[in-house]
């Protein structure tokens, strides 16, 4: 079909213009434990060695903590240079909340770095650790990203204090949210109590950057303090 102009000129189009019905992806809501980890001392690891270098640090980090998420019954979801994000409960058809394996898993990505920290230290004079943030509430589990690169992810509040809770431990330490304390304490475990050999204790309330209040926060407490 041709376009008459102003001025009685005639304009043809190119071609054919094709528009593709992008299908809705299907999105569903669960109620799961959300674990971020994160490697701290990476900026000063990046600076003084070469990159090439840093890659097969970076490699052991994340096989350490992949490993970790998948022997409490973990999913990872997004995994990034020096950070990762893992759900636990996501796929429990019993209704299980993930809360016992998600601070298990948290607590076994401390003990697994220690040595592997230890070694950097020793061999590369790098001083290195992990901080780990847990929350326990709805997220929306659903496919994003551009085109061929589409991955399933996690959505929602509770990724997002999950992700603040993760920012705010220290190296050798995993915060986690009254949700999750809640839970354990459901299940039997009181406050106090331990995860392996190590208690874990209550918090001052936390107001977290960008929410609207405090909130309760427990902590499985570092065993050694760095300042990273």
């Amino acid at each position: 079909m041709s376009i008459e102009r102003p001025g009685g000129r005639l304009l043809r189009p190119a071609g054919e213009i094709i528009v593709t019905r992008v299908k809705p992806t299907a999105v569903r809501t669960a109620y799961v434990t959300v674990l971020f980890a994160d490697l701290r001392g990476y900026t000063g690891m990046a600076e003084r060695l070469p990159a090439a270098r840093v890659m097969p640090l970076l490699d052991e980090f994340c096989r350490t903590l992949s490993t970790a998420t998948e022997t409490y019954g973990g999913t990872v979801f997004h995994m990034a240079g020096d950070g990762m994000m893992a759900g636990f409960g996501v796929d429990d058809e019993n209704g299980g909340d993930g809360a016992r394996e998600a601070l298990a898993a948290g607590h076994a990505m401390l003990q697994g770095f220690a040595p592997i920290a230890e070694r950097w230290r020793g061999e590369l004079s790098i001083d290195a650790g992990i901080g780990v943030g847990l929350h326990l509430g709805e997220v929306a589990i659903g496919v994003l990203g551009p085109p061929r690169h589409r991955a399933t992810t996690l959505v929602g509040d509770t990724v997002n204090v999950a992700a603040r809770l993760c920012s705010r431990a220290r190296a050798g330490e995993v915060l986690f949210s009254c949700t999750v304390a809640a839970a354990l304490k459901s299940n039997g475990a009181a406050a106090g109590a331990a995860v392996g050999m190590t208690p874990f204790l209550q918090l001052p309330q936390f107001a977290l950057r960008g929410r609207r209040g405090p909130i309760d926060i427990w902590c499985v407490p570092a065993s050694e303090r760095l300042t990273l």
